[in-house]
C-alpha cells in the first residue's frame, strides 16, 4: 500500500507517509481510515517522500469535492501540513490545497521538521481541535 499512516490519539496527530505511485483509491482509503478513527479534527502531516502521483484531473476534482463534503460537517477539520520534496509533488500539493478548500489551515513544506514545527505552533496557539 503506497500510503502508510499512524494516528496518535493522545497527541491528536496523524502522520501519513506516501511511497510509490499514489492513486485516488489510496487517498480515499487513507481518508476512510482517518474518519473511522474519529481523527478528522486532528493535526495532520501528509508526507509525499518517494511518491509519484497517479492522479488525473478527474481524481483531483473528486478528492477536492470529498474534502469539501467533510468540511460541511459540523465537526471541524484539523490543520494539514503537506511535505513535498520535488517540484512535481509541490505542484500536486498546491492543486490539492486549492481544490480541497475547507475551514482549516493548510500549508505546504519542503522539509518534514518545518511541517511539524508549524503544526506544533498551531497547537500552542489554541488551534488544536
Amino acid at each position: 500500500m503506497p500510503i502508510h499512516w499512524t494516528i496518535s490519539h493522545p497527541t491528536r496527530l496523524v502522520v501519513a507517509i506516501c511511497k510509490d505511485v499514489v492513486r485516488r483509491t489510496d487517498i480515499e482509503a487513507y481518508l476512510d481510515g482517518v474518519v473511522v478513527e474519529d481523527a478528522m479534527p486532528y493535526r495532520k502531516i501528509f508526507e509525499l517522500r518517494d511518491a509519484v502521483s497517479g492522479l488525473n484531473d478527474d481524481d483531483m476534482m473528486a478528492l477536492g469535492a470529498r474534502i469539501q463534503a467533510y468540511a460541511a460537517q459540523p465537526e471541524p477539520m484539523g490543520p494539514l501540513a503537506i511535505v513535498a520534496l520535488t517540484d512535481e509533488q509541490y505542484e500536486y500539493a498546491r492543486r490539492y490545497a486549492v481544490l480541497a478548500t475547507a475551514r482549516r489551515p493548510v500549508k505546504i513544506f519542503r522539509e518534514l521538521h518545518l511541517a511539524r514545527h508549524w503544526l506544533d505552533s498551531l497547537e500552542t496557539k489554541g488551534l488544536k481541535a
